[in-house]
Order: C-alpha cells, then structure tokens, then sequence
C-alpha cells in the first residue's frame, strides 16, 4: 500500500517539512435543523485535508495534536468546488442535476391540484369503478385467453390456446413415455418424487382407448414441464427443464413464462412471482382439460409450492367455483381440499380480500 505526505513549505527559510498523511473517505450527514447544510465530520491530523472526495484544500490552522472538528458546507459551495476543481463527469453531473431541478412544493401544488379537478369532474364512485376494471385487467394478462360467451366449459379456456397444434405435436415423441408405462414403473417413479404428485396421481388412470391415452399423456407431460419449470429462477441453460424437451417447448416457456431482466452485463430470463403466477393459471386451465373441467386445486397448490391464498385468487380470477372436499388423492384424511370447477355460466368477478381491505382503509 501507498503512503501519503505533506510537505510545508517555509517561504522565508526555504526549507520544507514533511508529515505523515492520511486520506479520509468521508460522507454528507444531514441535520434536521440545518436541513441545507451537509456536514462532515473529520479527523484533523494535518495542514490539509482531502474533503468528501473533492480535490478541495481546507486550510486548518491547527496544531498536530488530534482534534475533531465540524465543518459545515451548503450545497451551493460544494457546486463551487465542483465547478472549480470537479471532473469532467461531475461538472456533467452537475450541470444535468441544475437543468433537471424541480420545486418540490410546486410539484405537489400541481398533483393535488390535479387530483382535485379529477374528482370533481368523475366523482368518487366513478373512479372507484375504474380502479375496480384496471384491477381486472392487470390480473387478465397473466390468465390464458378467456370466453366468456361460451357456450361449453371447454370453450372457456380453449386448448389452442394452451397448446398451438404445432406444440402439441411436438409432444408426441417425449409424452411417449407416459403412454406405455407401466405399474410397476408408476410405482418407482412415485417412490422417487420424479414428476409432480398430480401427474403421478393422473398416470394411474389412463384411458385404454389408444388416443385418448396418447392426448393425455401430452398434456400430463406439458403440465409436469410447467410445474418444473416454475421451480426456476433465473434461466441460464439452453434446456432449462432437460434435453428431452423439444425445442419449440422450449422456445414457448422462455418467451410466454419469463420476463426479461439486466443482469451481470447481459440480459436474461427471470421466472419472476408475476410469472409463475401466469404459470399456475395455465397449469390449472389445462388440469381442467384433463379432468373434465374439475380438479383439486390444493394438489395443484403442493405441487407449485403455494400459499392457498395465492391459489385460491388466481382460481377465483379463473371464475372457478371453489368448494371443499376430503381426504381426496391420497393426502392427510384431515386436509380439507379445495376442487375447482369451471362451469356455465361463469360466476361475476370479484376483488380479493387484500384489495377489499386496501380500499376500505
């Protein structure tokens, strides 16, 4: 490490003298009863001092025994200083925070000002109501396409809209595996907690008609994906969720279930709460697909790693009717389960709780 001195020099003699010498790092401590000032608070030890990281020369007149000293600057002699003898960057710094500055009492002047003539030209009731509809449509972007003029359950949330024809046959080849197991390997893998317990539970009922079996073997496999891919956070690998899923699957997760994020120097892929979300309604609208538009939502919920409260809004922004049953699936007998159902016509929407008691407060 470097060592600093400073040399004093006697005019009249000639002679100059040199004293250890320190650099301090200091920051700006703000004072309620001065609230223009910054303060800095350091430790005198020479002549000259380096202050707040400007190339600033305080002359103290104090002897070399150690003294704390207070010494006070206003924003406008920083400038000074930074005017003076600021770098490149920080006279830009500077002259952009100048152009840029705004009264703070002017601005809210302006907001309440035109908050009031809001009010007076909606009314109070108005504005509630579109709060209420912007609600409606934030929770609509993370839920899949929805028809609410439909005359079957199964055109409310529509399989095209879950899987495109493209995708779905892309699945033939690695949902090939759930259309010929066995018992004896159902029973492996669920000794093994290799596939989520909904899948684990579905594989023991598959149809005997050759392509009914096939399409739901798909869907269990997409749905596991789902779920697994959920579990990630940041997407680094190029197959995220393993080799054997192809390549337009992959493509559909990364771009339909992640949002995009600055990370390290380079953008990435980030299974953010808004996203999972988004794939805990897709991963319930296709579980009612296989399940005659009934499913136990609180599998679905182990299976995802929720709160129920989380489950139980999203179900309910679905329009699913919630009731309770028991001991179903193969959990605790005392668990009370939760079943979805997705039937017509479809139940009005309304606020969760947490909205409810926001707005009362």
């Amino acid at each position: 490490l470097p060592r600093y001195f400073i040399g004093v020099l006697d005019k009249d003699s000639g002679q100059m003298e040199v004293y250890n010498a320190e650099i301090f790092n200091m920051q700006p401590l703000l004072s309620e009863r001065e609230g223009s000032k910054v303060k800095f608070r350091v430790q005198v030890k020479q002549r000259v001092l380096w202050v707040g990281g400007w190339k600033c020369w305080i002359q103290c007149k104090v002897s070399l025994v150690q003294k704390c000293v207070l010494i006070c600057f206003s924003f406008a002699q920083v400038d000074l200083c930074i005017e003076a003898f600021g770098t490149s960057k920080q006279k830009r710094a500077l002259n952009s925070r100048r152009m840029n500055a705004v009264d703070n009492d002017t601005v809210k002047t302006a907001m309440t000002k035109a908050a009031a003539n809001i009010i007076d030209a909606k009314g109070v009731t108005a504005l509630l109501q579109d709060v209420a509809q912007d609600d409606v449509q934030n929770i609509s972007i993370f839920l899949p396409p929805c028809n609410e003029d439909a005359d079957k359950p199964e055109n409310v949330y529509k399989f095209e809209d879950i899987l495109s024809p493209a995708e779905y046959e892309a699945l033939r080849v690695p949902a090939a595996v759930f259309v010929n197991i066995t018992p004896e390997e159902i029973a492996k893998k669920t000794e093994n907690k290799s596939h989520c317990s909904f899948v684990l539970e579905q594989l023991k009922f598959l149809p005997d008609d050759e392509k009914t079996r096939d399409h739901k073997a798909r869907c269990l496999w997409f749905l596991d994906t789902l779920i697994k891919f959920s579990y990630l956070t940041m997407i680094k690998k190029k197959h995220p969720v393993g080799p054997e899923c192809p390549q337009i699957i992959s493509r559909k997760l990364r771009r339909n279930f992640t949002s995009l994020t600055y990370n390290n120097g380079s953008v990435q892929n980030l299974v953010s709460a808004s996203m999972k979300a988004k794939i805990t309604a897709y991963v319930i609208a296709l579980a009612l697909h296989i399940n005659n538009f009934q499913t136990d939502l609180t599998i679905l919920q182990n299976d995802m790693k929720l709160q129920e409260s989380r489950m139980m809004d999203i179900a309910k922004a679905m329009r699913l009717k919630v009731s309770k049953a028991k001991g179903l699936l193969g959990l605790e007998n005392d668990q009370n389960h939760k079943l979805g159902t997705l039937s017509l016509p479809l139940p009005v929407q309304k606020a969760s709780r947490s909205q409810r008691k926001r707005r009362k407060i």
